[in-house]
């Protein structure tokens, strides 16, 4: 594999080329010689093997080598800013690193609602976000590989991990424009719209067997003495949510929602007591906590995190 010592560099080369579409222009806005980057280019090329640049037609567009090497350069650069924080617990005295595990869709709605204040008020403080599947985050606190744990149904958490729960929200199943149960010009039904064992006899997507959503929605089947028709399956939430609103219902929280709200869909509410997500933070029992990891726990506790759609 080609040595790259700046990842960050080699990609900012790319985008800069990539959006101009012209090695001058490019080179002209990164401050280098247009020489200089062709021969880049051209070398990585000759290392490689295989062009990573569409240049023959315009716009400029990367070849399928060329986005296996991109994804080289951002796992790599991924790489270069974990080890900086790693080496941040042991190298600065003054900064304290907090290792946050947490599903990365739950993270895209939990962290913005917690962070910025908490690091407004704690600035030698830096947060190490560690994304992964629930059982994953679990083993992390579990072996001392992550400090808190930012999740949601706190009931099935390991015994060994203490939950500190605030908010929460609702299911809902997505019913598609191509549903015949779609109702058009309505957004949220009644519950007493249909009866949901009827809704939940039709084709479904959803989520991975590994995430905390599958493993509620598998309950709410079992219990109602139903077999889901699963028509397709996928690691991110966000995907089967798109998914589910092209054809076949789907079973969401809000947070996997609000990017679609404006899509013509339908959602019918599920009854908390059937089904409801809990947020919680959570660390290892009997472990020290440090006074920083104790006022994130209570930024977590304090924030408004009851979510509801209108």
């Amino acid at each position: 594999m080609v040595n790259v010592r700046d990842p960050d560099l080699m990609l900012n080369y790319l985008e800069v080329l990539l959006k101009h579409s012209n090695f001058t222009k490019a080179a002209s806005e990164l401050y280098i010689s247009q020489p200089y980057l062709t021969q880049l280019i051209k070398r990585i090329e000759k290392e490689l093997g295989a062009p990573i640049i569409n240049r023959h037609r315009l716009p400029f567009s990367l070849t399928e080598a060329g986005q296996i090497y991109y994804q080289y350069l951002e796992n790599l650069s991924a790489e270069h800013q974990r080890l900086a924080l790693q080496l941040a617990r042991y190298t600065n005295d003054s900064t304290e690193i907090i290792r946050v595990a947490v599903l990365e869709s739950l993270g895209t709605f939990l962290l913005p609602a917690i962070l910025p204040r908490f690091l407004k008020d704690h600035p030698s403080v830096r947060i190490q976000v560690v994304e992964g599947f629930p059982h994953q985050s679990e083993e992390r606190i579990l072996n001392d590989q992550a400090d808190l744990y930012m999740g949601q149904t706190p009931e099935t958490l390991n015994y060994g991990i203490h939950p500190y729960i605030n908010g929460g929200e609702n299911y809902y199943v997505i019913i598609p424009a191509t549903s015949k149960f779609y109702q058009p010009g309505l957004f949220i039904l009644d519950p007493s719209t249909y009866n949901l064992d009827d809704l939940l006899q039709e084709p479904f997507v959803l989520s991975s067997a590994e995430s905390e959503i599958r493993h509620q929605v598998n309950s709410l089947f079992q219990n109602r003495k139903l077999v889901p028709k699963v028509v397709m399956v996928s690691n991110s939430v966000i995907t089967v949510a798109n998914l589910a609103i092209q054809g076949g219902l789907g079973d969401f929280g809000r947070q996997h929602l609000k990017r679609i709200k404006e899509t013509p869909i339908n959602l019918y509410p599920l009854d908390p007591s059937l089904i409801q997500i809990r947020y919680f933070i959570g660390a290892k029992k009997e472990r020290p906590l440090t006074d920083a990891m104790r006022d994130l726990i209570a930024a977590f506790q304090s924030a408004n995190l009851q979510m509801k759609i209108h």
